[in-house]
């Protein structure tokens, strides 16, 4: 059995909790924390038994011990964190979406390409059974050419703060950078960009809206000038159509989820279905993807290694699997994020050559 992986993680809020407690059932020794908040930081590593707590960050880095960190700060902190932890020698997992700008993600990718070290965004969705149940069915040849893909993400009133639940920091531009896009969208956006292999973006498209009313106090206290449902249509390379609806909030009924049709055959993604004609028959068909999945687990070597994204992570470093290009996937949902930002700014379609001459970095350095 390969040995731990000695890692350290930077920042202990919500996410960083999280992370860690996903952690416990990993090859994993956490061996310091950094944090900000130094009382915090203390009561998380009483609770996990990490030995060394620290509040600068960059004296994390300076721990030969720690192979790979874990940033887990807000959006507009991902950059410099994870540019300065990349060029200290350790690789790095970083929560999404990959940064608060395009520009300062492409910094990110450059970043780890010019150390050698490895970069993983955390993308949930690129490791669910659902896509990896896609991916057979892609792979296998049953959807045949796909020309048009859909990204879906609802949710009936579950704007963060405003509606009740998580901090305002989720709908401040000058923390979060974006609202929906960011903070959903990039689940779904990158999980159909993994299926149809990160093809090249040709021009994006797209509008944004805040529309429905929120409590007013919260609104004020909360600062909350970010959207709250974007759409998006993308011309990607191939011939394919990308649809993007993405919203916090939407009066709506349940709805399903991403999708992806082919000249054989369409996927739905949740709840995961797929549908052909079969001996000039319609057919719409569900799986067992329960059971199939626990098959694979007994059948097939380091399926392990793709049930979740730290999981990916843990196994990447140990050397048990080649990477998954997470940064790759997370950095073109950024550029088709931003697209729409900036065609709902100009009322046009843009390409990727203008999102990136416009894109202006959000970072903020600790």
């Amino acid at each position: 059995m390969a040995e731990k992986v000695k890692i350290g993680i930077i920042g202990v809020g919500q996410i960083g909790k999280h992370h860690l407690k996903n952690y416990r059932d990993l090859p994993v020794e956490v061996m310091a924390l950094a944090d900000v908040n130094e009382a915090e930081g203390k009561r998380v590593a009483e609770e996990y038994g990490i030995p060394t707590v620290l509040k600068d960050f960059r004296k994390l880095l300076e721990m030969d011990k720690i192979q790979a960190v874990d940033v887990c700060l807000h959006n507009n902190l991902h950059a410099p964190v994870t540019i300065a932890a990349l060029e200290a020698g350790k690789h790095v997992y970083c929560e999404k979406p990959i940064a608060g700008a395009y520009v300062d993600g492409k910094a990110m990718v450059e970043a780890a390409r010019r150390t050698g070290r490895m970069l993983s965004i955390q993308l949930s969705t690129v490791f669910s059974a659902e896509t990896r149940a896609a991916q057979r069915l892609i792979e296998e040849g049953y959807v045949g050419d796909i020309y048009l893909a859909k990204s879906v993400g609802y949710r009936r009133r579950g704007r963060p703060y405003v509606d009740g639940y998580g901090t305002s920091s989720f709908v401040q531009k000058s923390i979060a950078a974006g609202g929906a896009m960011f903070d959903m969208g990039v689940y779904h956006i990158a999980q159909i960009l993994h299926l149809l292999s990160n093809p090249q973006v040709e021009t994006v498209s797209g509008a944004t809206h805040q529309a429905i009313a929120m409590y007013e106090d919260r609104r004020e206290r909360g600062k909350y000038d970010v959207e709250e449902l974007a759409t998006g249509f993308v011309r990607l390379a191939g011939g394919i159509s990308f649809t993007i609806e993405e919203s916090w909030a939407l009066h709506i009924g349940k709805e399903t989820g991403s999708k992806l049709f082919g000249s054989r055959g369409g996927i739905c993604l949740d709840p995961f279905s797929f549908h052909a004609t079969i001996a000039d028959m319609e057919m719409d068909a569900t799986f067992d993807l329960k059971q199939a999945d626990w098959r694979w687990h007994q059948c097939i070597p380091d399926t392990d290694a793709y049930d979740s994204p730290q999981s990916h992570w843990v196994a990447a470093l140990q050397g048990r699997v080649p990477l998954i290009d997470t940064a790759g996937l997370a950095l073109a949902t950024m550029l088709i994020s931003e697209g729409i930002y900036l065609s709902n700014r100009l009322k046009r379609e843009v390409t990727p050559a203008e999102i990136e001459a416009e894109s202006k970095s959000t970072a903020i350095e600790l």
